[in-house]
C-alpha cells in the first residue's frame, strides 16, 4: 500500500473546490490512458459539496462522462430517493446533470429491492466482480478514485471501529447496528478499498483533526478504520486547516495553497 501525502486547503469551502478540480484532472487523465475511468464516490457535507462543485465549473466537460463507471463506497439501506441516501445526494448535486450511462452508475440497493441487507451486498459483489478485468487481479475492479469521507471517529464508508466489517474479507458486507443512523448499511470492506488505485480520503473540521492524526500513525485499522484507508499507487488527505490542526511535523507531505 502507498504512503499518505497530506494536502491541506483554507477551509471547507476550498477543500471543496480544489477536490472536484483534482477529480476532473484524474478522470481526463485516465480516460485520456485507457478510454474509460472509474470512480467510487462518497457521501458526507465535503463529498456532497465536492460533487456540487464539479456540476457548477465548466471544466467537467473534459470528461468523457457516458465512458465512466460509478460507483459507491457505502450506502444507508433505504428505499430509493430517501434523501439520506448518498446516491440520492449524489444525483441531486451532480449525477443528473451530466451524460452519464445508467448501466455504469452501480447503485447499491435498499430495501425497496426485495432484497435483505446480505442480499445487497452480495449483489454488489456480483456487479464488482462482473466488471473486474483481468489485470486487476482480484475480485474487485482497480477503481481510479475512491473518495471516501471520514467521521470524527475515523470511520470511512460504514467500516466503524471495532465492529465486525472490520475483519470481513469479502469485497461488500451488510453492517448492522451502525452507532451512526440508520443502523443498518452496505459498504466495501478494506480489501476493496485497498484495490483502488488511489484512495483520497475527504475531512474537514475541527472534530475530525484528532481521527486525522491518528489515521496518519501507526494506528491499528480495526480501531482507526481509516488507518487502513490506503491506495494501492497513491493516498491522499486532502483537508481543511481545521481537520489538519493536530498532525505533528513532519508526519506526512504537507502542502498548503
Amino acid at each position: 500500500m502507498s504512503v499518505p501525502s497530506v494536502v491541506v486547503h483554507r477551509d471547507a469551502d476550498v477543500l471543496a473546490k480544489a477536490v472536484a478540480a483534482r477529480i476532473i484532472t484524474r478522470l481526463v487523465d485516465a480516460q485520456s490512458a485507457k478510454g474509460w475511468a472509474s470512480i467510487v464516490l462518497t457521501g458526507g457535507t465535503v463529498g456532497i459539496a465536492t460533487l456540487a462543485a464539479i456540476a457548477a465549473t465548466p471544466a467537467r466537460d473534459a470528461v468523457d462522462w457516458p465512458k465512466l463507471d460509478v460507483w459507491w463506497g457505502d450506502e444507508r439501506f433505504l428505499p430509493e430517493g430517501d434523501p439520506e441516501r448518498n446516491e440520492t445526494g449524489a444525483r441531486k448535486a451532480l449525477l443528473d446533470h451530466v451524460d452519464l450511462d445508467p448501466a455504469r452508475v452501480h447503485v447499491m440497493r435498499g430495501p425497496d429491492s426485495g432484497m435483505t441487507a446480505e442480499e445487497s451486498a452480495d449483489a454488489y459483489t456480483a456487479e464488482l466482480r462482473a466488471s473486474a478485468r483481468p489485470e486487476d487481479h482480484g475480485p474487485a475492479p482497480s477503481f481510479d478514485v475512491m473518495l471516501l469521507g471520514m467521521g470524527p471517529d475515523a470511520h470511512v464508508a460504514s467500516l466503524f471501529p471495532g465492529m465486525p466489517a472490520l475483519y470481513d474479507t469479502r469485497p461488500v458486507v451488510a453492517v448492522h447496528g451502525s452507532p451512526k443512523p440508520p443502523p443498518t448499511r452496505i459498504s466495501l470492506t478494506l480489501p476493496t478499498i485497498q484495490a483502488a488505485r488511489e484512495v483520497w480520503v475527504v475531512a474537514a473540521g475541527a472534530e475530525k483533526a484528532g481521527s486525522v492524526r491518528l489515521a496518519l500513525s501507526d494506528s491499528g485499522p480495526v480501531q482507526v478504520p481509516a488507518a487502513g484507508a490506503r491506495g494501492r499507487g497513491r493516498t491522499l488527505f486532502l483537508l481543511d486547516r481545521a481537520a489538519a490542526a493536530k498532525i505533528p511535523a513532519g508526519l506526512g507531505r504537507i502542502a498548503s495553497p
